[in-house]
């Protein structure tokens, strides 16, 4: 075996492209992490969903349609 590391008679390109990729495979490494987190985190609620009752599931809107659908001025009024 050589008493010198393997990396000092290196291209210094090739050192810079090595470099790269590996920070590229960090990045998507992380990202990839994040991503199953997020999919583990709905998959958590959906299951925490399917444990609740029926009636439960067939609750009526918090919001009212009527609130959301009503003129912006009254009947009569400039605008409207």
């Amino acid at each position: 075996m050589s008493e010198h590391p393997f990396y000092q008679n290196e291209n210094p390109k090739n050192r810079l492209r090595t470099w790269a990729f590996g920070q590229m495979m960090y990045g998507a490494f992380l990202a990839a992490a994040v991503f199953i987190g997020c999919i583990l985190f709905f998959a958590v609620i959906y299951g925490i969903g399917l444990l609740l009752p029926e009636d439960a599931r067939q609750t009526p809107d918090p919001m009212p349609r009527s609130s959301l659908e009503q003129p912006l001025a009254p009947t009569g009024h400039d605008l409207a």
